[in-house]
């Protein structure tokens, strides 16, 4: 009987005892037993450890290990099973290519899970502390850094197989360069917009000006931004022409300098022009959000004597400069009323003959 079986055992098949594959395949059963034990009792415990930290990032890293299919774990073990069976040289390089091409699979696909995750948390965070943000740029970002990752997986798979990849690469350059000058006005959009995102020169609901425009920032997309002009219309401007552009922002600006004239009229006396500084000055002083910079009789004008006004407006809001300009202007009238100083207007003296 045990002679019977040890010749059984001893019987070579394909270069390979029987006792050979027999022990292949129990390699194969346990280092499968192995894997299910890592599956199903460790992530488990990984998974409670994880709920008591602080971070939701090792939580979405062990769902991301855990949801990998059991084709994965059997591939690996048929592998592990197979370096115990002497094969021929092609089936071995085929088990490797094909082991290459389910790591690479997997791997690539759990990192672009956790780019996912680290996507959505940031669109998160962001729209939690009530900062505007645009989603496509960021969503556009994504997808490039998923068919960036997908292409160098195939070409080191086609390395692997001993294909010539340098030939690949140079060809995907040339055809590169052939689709971007093809492509060059969108691409050029494409990029204009990216360089907006991370320069930020400004984000929605900033009130800018460019060039002859302005308005209030309603959206940064791919290719253009729309505006919300004073008059009401949507103005969309292409992002390459934004980023050729001189862009003054006023939702950045902490405080606003200001510098306005009044004129008063030539007949006004000497005595009443040196006091005029220090009657603008405190009308100023008593304004809230106002801060005085100077007032000075600054020139001679055609039909006026100009003084100059400089302060500053504790505040960015147009609305609340102009109802600052606006009380100071009735304020100025006032006092220049009680001492009888004429407000300038535009005059013009003609010379008859006779």
């Amino acid at each position: 009987m045990l002679e019977t079986l040890s010749s059984w055992l001893s019987y070579s098949l394909l270069g390979n005892t029987l006792q050979t594959y027999l022990s292949a395949i129990l390699i194969f059963l346990g280092t499968l037993l192995i894997l299910r034990i890592f599956k199903f009792i460790i992530i488990r415990r990984l998974k409670k450890v994880s709920q008591v930290t602080k971070t939701n990032f090792d939580d979405h890293l062990i769902k991301v290990i855990s949801e990998v299919s059991w084709w994965f774990y059997v591939v690996m073990a048929i592998y592990i099973a197979l370096q115990f069976i002497t094969l021929p040289a092609y089936i071995s390089s085929a088990a490797e290519c094909i082991v290459l091409i389910v790591l690479l699979y997997y791997g690539v696909r759990i990192l672009q899970k956790l780019i996912d995750y680290g996507t959505r948390h940031f669109i998160e965070n962001k729209q939690t502390s009530g900062k505007p943000i645009d989603t496509g740029i960021i969503y556009l970002l994504n997808k490039l850094i998923h068919v960036i990752l997908w292409v160098i997986a195939i070409i080191w798979v086609l390395s692997n197989l001993g294909y010539n990849v340098s030939t690949l690469i140079a060809g995907l350059g040339i055809g590169g360069i052939a689709v971007a000058l093809a492509l060059q006005n969108v691409l050029g959009d494409l990029f204009a917009s990216i360089s907006l995102y991370f320069d930020k020169p400004f984000e929605i609901g900033d009130f800018i000006v460019i060039d002859d425009d302005a308005g209030i920032v309603e959206k940064i997309g791919i290719k253009t931004t729309r505006i919300k002009t004073l008059q009401g219309e949507e103005l969309i401007i292409l992002n390459s022409k934004i980023n050729s552009s001189r862009i003054r922002n006023f939702k950045k600006m902490e405080k606003r300098r200001i510098v306005f004239r009044v004129g008063v009229a030539y007949e006004t006396k000497t005595d009443l022009l040196q006091k005029i500084p220090s009657m603008i000055t405190g009308v100023l002083e008593k304004m809230k959000e106002v801060e005085v910079d100077r007032v000075h009789f600054s020139q001679f004008g055609d039909s006026s004597l100009i003084f100059e006004i400089v302060y500053y407006v504790q505040n960015a809001d147009y609305n609340k400069y102009m109802d600052l300009q606006q009380e100071m202007n009735l304020a100025i009238h006032e006092r220049f009323q009680k001492e009888q100083i004429i407000i300038a207007y535009p005059t013009q003296t003609i010379y008859l003959k006779n």
